[in-house]
């Protein structure tokens, strides 16, 4: 299954979505995300930006929060709802995960629900996260993860892909991916115990870390 399959199986889903009420995230990495004054910030997986505009109040006028996102009826939901409050803070992007179209070293938080495990590619968008933070810069990502290898039939399956379940790869697997991307100070905040979704069992965490570097300065 190639990227632009895989793009069109979430952005359906996901853009009939983005006038609803569902709740679409399957973790809180807002909640423990800490935006300072002057921050620049980033949602991965941004939805319909609730946590991108509480990201803009947080940052204030001197920080900037991007959302970034592949369905259309999102992003456009988001840039009403940013307009609606009068926010010139914010900015959203199209494009995959695996392609931040941001600078190196210009982001100071990452934050993500339930979205990298869509992700064909998750080594390239940890990569990535690592590539566009600054030094210091720090992450919190709430996610999902198989408690066994999610079977190929699904595994390739687009529409399976877009539930938010076929695309999961084991704990071990999802830690390494982390480490070996030079994100460091892994911090698993909340974890859930295993339950069933989909064809298979998962089970939530939230995920905290950094990238080396910077003095930590509060």
């Amino acid at each position: 299954m190639g990227d632009t399959e895989r793009t069109q199986a979430i952005d359906q889903r996901y853009g009939t979505l983005a006038e609803s009420a569902c709740c679409l995230s399957c973790g809180g990495a807002i909640r423990y995300a800490e935006a300072r004054p002057g921050e620049v910030c980033l949602d991965l997986g941004s939805g319909r930006g609730q946590d991108v505009l509480r990201l803009a109040e947080a940052v204030g006028p001197t920080g900037h929060a991007y959302g970034l996102d592949v369905s259309d009826g999102m992003l456009d939901k988001s840039r009403r709802s940013a307009a609606k409050l009068g926010l010139t803070n914010v900015g959203f992007l199209k494009s995959p995960l695996e392609r931040i179209p941001l600078p190196d070293a210009s982001v100071d938080l990452v934050v993500s629900n339930c979205t990298i495990n869509h992700a064909e590619d998750k080594a390239a968008v940890w990569s990535e996260i690592h590539r566009v933070l600054k030094a210091g810069g720090r992450f919190v990502v709430s996610d999902i993860y198989a408690i066994e290898d999610v079977p190929e039939a699904y595994r390739t399956d687009p529409e399976a892909i877009a539930e938010c379940w076929a695309g999961a790869v084991r704990r071990d697997t999802y830690l390494s991916q982390v480490g070996a991307a030079g994100l460091a100070g892994l911090d698993v905040i909340e974890e859930s115990a295993p339950y069933d979704k989909g064809r298979i069992q998962v089970a939530s965490l939230t995920l905290a870390g950094l990238k080396p570097g910077g003095c930590g300065c509060q």
